[in-house]
């Protein structure tokens, strides 16, 4: 029980600490600047991440593709057969 309540206290403090840095960076000169690309940074990351995902998909989705593809070719194509002579085919009206 002692160490978890210590644990929480590093961990409360470590948050403090963050707040503090975060507010000294807001305050400091080029701050503003510096927030803002961090901000931009994170919504990039949160695009790149959700991008990653989809491939994840696309990946299955293109195993099994190549898996339906190998089944195709291993069938045997059936061959047509010669037809005898055809006779031409006739347009309604044509005598």
């Amino acid at each position: 029980m002692a160490e978890q309540k210590q644990s929480q206290d590093l961990l409360s403090r470590l948050a403090q600490a963050g707040e503090d840095a975060i507010q000294r960076l807001g305050e400091a000169p080029g701050g503003h600047r510096v927030a803002e690309a961090a901000n931009a940074l994170r919504v990039r990351v949160d695009e790149l991440q959700r991008k990653v995902r989809g491939i994840d998909e696309l990946e299955k989705r293109v195993a099994k593709l190549e898996q339906r593809l190998t089944a195709l070719e291993r069938k045997p194509v059936p061959r047509r057969r010669a037809s005898s002579a055809s006779k031409p085919v006739r347009k309604a009206g044509e005598t």
